[in-house]
């Protein structure tokens, strides 16, 4: 008996339903690759394997998991490892999907470890904590469109599939969870400096609920044209409100 650890945020899927559903989300991409990330006892991966075989790479950090794994789905490829440290440069695969019963406590990391890989990781499903995955998929003007939303947006395309509720995982986490969907949209680039973008973006959010024209003062104080640009409608406007191109065209503007 695998009892889940507090301290890798283990909650383990015990619903065959679910693990269904997420497995077989409809997907346009044909994938050389998909990673399951902390499959646990594999409920999920019982789903994938049936479609994937093969081409399914499992990343389990917890040991305890790894013999059960090994015997269940001998064709899978299995690495015992925590996903936050794997090297890209030494992962197979050109179109790669990202899915898993994410650990709440490292779920925004696992996003920003399959971005760094954006190029080849062509979709990232999954069960998010649903505050979480509001803010993955909301679009401007929500209250809950935030820094990583801009950030994740900027390269994908993100649907809320489904939620998820507490009794079907052991054991129950005190809150719902979603399973999104996202694809990679057609940017392979940003039309701006990207740390700018990011630099830019955080800055923009900070006092979320003061206009540009104060989140963003100290940069508009130190262009040349000030007082040309401080009028324009950019900046009578909260970040919430502003697109990822609008972040984009504001990042040229200021850095």
């Amino acid at each position: 008996m695998i009892k889940p650890k507090k301290s890798l945020g283990q909650h383990f899927l015990n619903d065959l339903g679910v693990a269904f559903d997420t497995a077989n989300l409809k997907n346009e991409e044909v994938f050389d690759l998909v990673i399951e990330v902390g499959p646990g006892k594999g409920i999920l991966t019982q789903e994938l394997y049936k479609i994937y075989k093969e081409r399914l790479l499992l990343v389990e950090k917890d040991d305890r998991c790894i013999p059960l794994l090994k015997k269940r789905f001998p064709n899978a490829h299995l690495l015992n490892a925590d996903f936050l440290r794997i090297d890209w440069n030494k992962v197979k695969g050109e179109k790669i999907m990202v899915i898993g019963n994410y650990p709440y406590n490292i779920s925004s990391q696992i996003i920003f470890k399959s971005l760094e890989a954006r190029s080849r990781v062509k979709a990232i499903v999954g069960m998010f904590q649903k505050e979480l995955a509001e803010r993955l998929a909301s679009p401007p003007g929500s209250k809950k469109y935030g820094v990583i939303s801009v950030l994740f947006q900027a390269f994908y395309n993100v649907e809320l599939k489904f939620d998820v509720d507490p009794d079907k995982f052991v054991p129950p986490p005190k809150v719902w969870s979603s399973v999104i969907q996202a694809s990679r949209n057609n940017i392979t680039e940003l039309a701006c400096d990207e740390a700018a973008f990011r630099k830019l973006v955080k800055q923009a959010f900070q006092q979320r609920r003061k206009k540009l024209s104060n989140a963003l003062k100290g940069l508009i104080l130190l262009h040349p044209e000030k007082e040309e640009i401080s009028s324009m409608s950019y900046f009578s406007k909260r970040a919430e409100a502003l697109s990822v191109d609008d972040f984009i065209k504001l990042t040229n503007l200021l850095l």
